[in-house]
């Protein structure tokens, strides 16, 4: 396991610095074993969370979950307080992704206990679960994060331009549903059957609302076979991406002409292909 990311430098103090190597770093004994006590601890209470939620589960061992839930959040209490006290700058790491995650991953048993209105709120200890990505630093996936994060933002027009048009697919043949099948069916007005249609659309279907006339179901029909050819365009257009800038062929930006608005200019290209206007340089 390798170091992990801290969010400050190491204190001045002796027994603070200390207590920054066991929790920030992992290259020591106690730094291990601190690490495999904090994913142990973050298991077993996900798990508790989980089996407290069967409400056979919770009516028999209600005390127990408690009582466990209880252990757990002053283990992590105790926990959150020394990675305060461990850092240079305490703020720093109280407003840092994880510092909020951390307390997140406490303070719901407290606000429950004092007003109990708010006992819906401990299903956020869930969110201890994302913990596990701090401790175990996954750097070998970092890279992998950065290309497809890149691919997703350099084709999210094209993305949009694709979700567009599936959306106003789903408002037409929504519509179209309404007018064919009509309430008497279940399509009761257009929102129903715009739903319907996208159900539909991404090869869902609960099942809840479903055409009884034969032009219907013939819609339905065609309807099933484009979602089912539509699903694959996204996870063409970022893998296309993603190949390109793993050889090194990653595309330029378009650049569009000021005079007559052509675009799609290749990236020698100085002047435009249609009126000849001179084109801005590449970004």
């Amino acid at each position: 396991m390798e170091e992990r990311p801290a969010p400050d430098d190491p204190p001045r103090q002796p027994w603070r610095a200390r207590l920054y190597r066991v929790i920030w770093e992992s290259d020591t004994p106690a730094g291990r074993l601190f690490d495999q006590v904090v994913v142990a601890a973050i298991l077993v209470s996900v798990a508790i969370v989980l089996a407290d939620s069967v409400q056979g589960w919770h009516q028999s061992w209600r005390q127990a979950f408690t009582a466990a839930e209880w252990f757990f959040t002053l283990l992590f209490t105790v926990e959150y307080v020394a990675r305060v006290a461990s850092v240079e700058r305490p703020l720093r790491y109280v407003l840092s992704f994880f510092g909020i995650v951390d307390l997140l991953a406490v303070l719901p048993t407290y606000l429950a206990l004092f007003v109990p209105e708010l006992h819906a709120l401990i299903d956020v200890r869930i969110l201890r679960l994302l913990r596990i990505f701090r401790i175990f630093r996954l750097t070998a996936y970092v890279t992998e994060y950065q290309v497809m994060g890149n691919a997703l933002w350099a084709t999210r027009r094209k993305i949009l331009v694709f979700l567009a048009a599936v959306v106003m697919i789903d408002l037409v043949l929504g519509t179209l549903m309404y007018v064919v099948e009509g309430p008497e069916h279940g399509f009761k007005d257009i929102p129903t059957s715009v739903y319907w249609a996208i159900t539909t659309m991404t090869t869902v279907g609960f099942g809840d609302i479903t055409p009884r006339t034969d032009l219907g179901r013939t819609i339905a029909s065609l309807m099933m076979l484009l979602g089912w050819g539509t699903l694959a365009v996204p996870t063409g257009i970022v893998t296309a991406e993603m190949t390109a800038r793993r050889h090194g062929h990653a595309p330029q930006a378009s650049r569009n002409c000021a005079a007559c608005g052509a675009s799609d200019h290749g990236p020698q290209a100085a002047y435009c292909q249609h009126c000849g206007a001179a084109l801005p340089p590449p970004a």
